[in-house]
Formats: structure tokens, sequence, C-alpha cells
């Protein structure tokens, strides 16, 4: 006969294999989610161009934006929190695809509604717009809204804004 070992360690292992397959079967249960239900973006724009200064060699733009996000659509119950920042992006001659985080938030589940909505005027950027070179000047830069899903039990996963609803505007041609 087996021992009360051997016997405690079938039922421990049973019972991780149930907890992993229900695990994956919550994990893959949402992964349709985000495709359906969008966070509603009424506005992300610049509000004021602060400064546009060569440093140390690279271009260096300070601004400050407006943002009206509501996230809540983008929670259901296997997501434990947002991860939104907002992205400028540029292109210059050297390279095609320059992205650039600005400005970062983490949302919680646990907030209030209220606070999954984010709505601010004239946010100073958290991280400067710098490009690795002298080529930021005169460039058309566009703001985009992401964010990336952080579930409790899955897959982290991101999503932005659709790319027809951004917004752009041009850097001047001289430092200022």
């Amino acid at each position: 006969m087996h021992t009360v070992w051997v016997r405690l360690n079938a039922v421990v292992f049973f019972g991780l294999t149930v907890l992993l397959g229900l695990s994956c079967l919550a994990a893959f249960s949402k992964i349709g989610h985000s495709y359906i239900h969008q966070p509603i973006i009424n506005t992300l724009e610049l509000n004021t161009l602060r400064s546009l200064k060569s440093h140390g060699g690279v271009d260096r733009a300070l601004l400050s934006f407006n943002i009206d996000a509501d996230m809540n659509p983008a929670f259901h119950w296997n997501v434990k929190q947002l991860f939104v920042y907002v992205v400028a992006s540029y292109e210059t001659s050297s390279k095609e695809i320059n992205d650039v985080v600005i400005w970062d938030k983490i949302i919680e589940n646990i907030d209030s509604v209220e606070d999954k909505h984010i709505k601010q005027e004239n946010v100073f950027v958290k991280y400067a717009l710098v490009d690795q070179g002298n080529e930021l000047r005169g460039k058309d830069v566009s703001l985009r809204l992401m964010w990336d899903h952080m579930p409790i039990t899955g897959f982290v996963y991101m999503d932005s804004q659709a790319k027809d609803t951004t917004t752009s505007f041009s850097l001047p041609l001289e430092y200022k």
C-alpha cells in the first residue's frame, strides 16, 4: 500500500494541475476583449511647446499637452492594472521610425471609476522629447496614447489609439 507521503504528493500535484488548467482558461477567456472594448479618447493634443534646444549634441524639446481619455472600457475581471503612456512619433532622414515615450501613468483596477478617467490640461512631459542627432527641428510629430494590459493571470499585451485619430504638430525650424 502507498504511504501517507505518496498520497499527499498525489493530492498536491493534482491540485496544482487543476490550478494551472483554470489559470490557462482564465487567460484565454479574455483574449479578444481589447478589440471590442476600446478606451474612449476624446482629446490628446499639444498645449504649448516650452522649448526646443540643442543639449550636448542632441535636440531636446519640452512641451505640455491636454489629455482626456476614459480608460474604463479597457478593464475587465482579469486586468490588474493598465500602464498608460503617450508616445511622440516622428521621422528623420537617418531613421524612419522614432517613437519616444514622453509621459506615463499606472492605473490600477482598485481605483475608482473617476480615477480611471484621465482628464488633465497643460500636462508637462515627464520625459523630454529627445532626438539622438540634430534632426528634431522642423519635424512633424504625432502624439499617440498607448497602454499595456497587466492581467492577473495570462499574457501581458499592449494596445494603442487608432492611427487615424492621432494628433500632429510641427516643431519650429529654429531653436526656441
